[in-house]
């Protein structure tokens, strides 16, 4: 059984068909790329996978669940968690306060408690700082927990992100072009991390690129959109020899 299901997947904005007849299935423990031109469709992809849009046609399954249209953070609750491309952190809050607002799905204490600090706020808020501190060891960002996360550099601000949605307990991981601004030994740094995060964490990942050596690198299927429609889907070094994304995405 695949873990993701998406079957026919359209929307038009104001008569255009920014997504159409999208289909895509990706086993547990992948790691999925999903490329293409600017303004293909692949953000927009994202966004219904993640609520942020309702389809107009077809459907979304997770582990075979249908989670079509479910509002956000009732997706990121049945297990799609995602990072963006220009990076959403809580810049006024703490790397370690950053991590914890991804674990309040998991740990709850009642407005009155924490209002008043009453026992079970205490027990709820250390059991967060200890899983939280464990993502950002995870990450080596253990050491800056108490600063800003805003001066943090660029880099680590990509981890800090991923480590935000691990914190939300996903099945699967959503990347939107996890390697925008890095330079080269940052995005060495970033394939690392990506492959170890699925071996530590069983992660199934989907992650929207340009970096060609990233996604030749680590990625074990693509599928490669253009105007909106799959233009070609399949093996990684199949795909990237394929004359039509040659060029329509390589542009040779």
């Amino acid at each position: 059984m695949s873990l993701l299901e998406v079957r026919n997947l359209t929307i038009s904005f104001g008569g255009l068909r920014a997504v159409d007849d999208f289909n895509i299935e990706i086993k547990k423990g992948q790691l999925y790329g999903l490329i293409g031109p600017n303004g293909a469709g692949k953000t927009t992809v994202f966004n219904l996978l993640t609520g942020v849009y309702k389809p107009n046609e077809g459907i979304i399954k997770l582990e075979d669940k249908d989670i079509t249209g479910l509002k956000t953070i009732d997706i990121n609750k049945a297990g799609i968690a995602r990072t963006f491309q220009n990076i959403r952190l809580f810049k006024e809050l703490t790397v370690l306060d950053n991590v914890k607002v991804g674990l309040h799905n998991h740990y709850h204490y009642s407005t009155i408690e924490g209002i008043l600090r009453l026992p079970k706020y205490y027990k709820v808020e250390k059991e967060m700082d200890e899983r939280a501190m464990e993502l950002l060891k995870v990450f080596e960002l253990d050491g800056e927990a108490e600063y800003l996360a805003s001066n943090l550099p660029y880099g680590k601000q990509r981890k800090l992100e991923i480590a935000r949605a691990l914190a939300t307990d996903p099945k699967l991981l959503l990347l939107d072009e996890p390697a925008a601004g890095m330079n080269p030994n940052e995005t060495g740094e970033l394939m690392d991390t990506i492959r170890f995060v699925r071996d530590k964490f069983d992660m199934t990942i989907l992650l929207i690129e340009h970096d060609m050596k990233l996604v030749s690198g680590i990625c074990e299927e693509l599928t490669v959109l253009n105007f909106g429609r799959i233009l070609a889907q399949g093996q990684t070094g199949t795909v990237l020899n394929d004359p039509q994304v040659i060029t329509a995405y390589l542009g040779e």
